[in-house]
């Protein structure tokens, strides 16, 4: 093989590369997860059917999370979801989801959404009405924003998301009372009614703070150190003969 023929088998791998991987990381930049529901579920503003859809976070430059909710093939989004760092002490390689409790014969309430390896998720903001109705089900505070507010979760996530960005955020008691909300965002016991498609485990890490040009960089160098390797071993074999 000549030298040509070798960097340009390396140029294609890297390509390839380049190509491959902004693919595979893209789940964990938006944690995009596909959850699969046995019964109808209450979100913000809505109640959806059983059946399967694609939880991602919206790209948004704010300090707050989106979370855009769609159907499988992504061609239509259901409903765009004010959400709040939720931590918890313990990490899991699954997709955790968590539920309010709600009266018989009613569809429980999402609460909160981890993804695989990450030790804080999104808890989700209910409008007052239904944050009020929710903390009465469950003797206990839930996050709340302005009820005037329910409309803008079905308006396009163009106009939604400015419109969460800057909603007001509390938790309501069961009382009605209203407190701030850092006093209340905690983990809670998962209880799992919903499927996930599968999800790799991996380690905990760092943040990733870099992009992915120094790793296709490493593979393009390795490559080609394999093929100038090849080219002298087949140089030696030549003189040998």
């Amino acid at each position: 093989m000549s030298m040509r023929n070798l960097l340009l088998s390396a140029f294609c791998l890297t390509i390839f590369g380049a190509l491959c991987l902004p693919k595979a990381w893209a789940d964990d930049w938006n944690k995009s997860t596909t959850l699969t529901f046995s019964q109808p579920v209450e979100i913000p503003g809505m109640v959806l059917p059983a059946g399967t859809y694609v939880f991602k976070l919206a790209e948004s430059s704010s300090d707050r999370n989106i979370v855009q909710i769609f159907n499988v093939a992504r061609t239509h989004i259901f409903a765009t979801i004010l959400a709040v760092n939720n931590y918890r002490l313990t990490p899991t390689n699954h997709t955790v989801i968590t539920f309010s409790e709600r009266p018989a014969n009613t569809p429980m309430a999402l609460h909160a959404w981890f993804y695989p390896g990450d030790n804080y998720g999104q808890e989700f903001v209910y409008p007052r009405s239904e944050a009020l109705a929710l903390a009465r089900s469950n003797h206990r505070p839930v996050l709340a924003m302005p009820s005037q507010l329910t409309t803008e979760l079905n308006l396009p996530p163009a106009k939604a998301i400015p419109v969460l960005i800057q909603a007001p955020i509390v938790a309501v008691e069961p009382t009605g009372k209203e407190v701030p909300a850092s006093t209340v965002v905690a983990a809670s016991p998962a209880v799992e009614i919903a499927s996930t498609a599968p999800a790799p485990e991996r380690p905990a890490s760092l943040p990733k703070t870099a992009g992915e040009l120094p790793l296709l960089g490493l593979l393009g160098a390795l490559l080609l150190g394999l093929g100038l390797g090849s080219l002298r071993l087949a140089r030696q074999r030549a003189r040998a003969i």
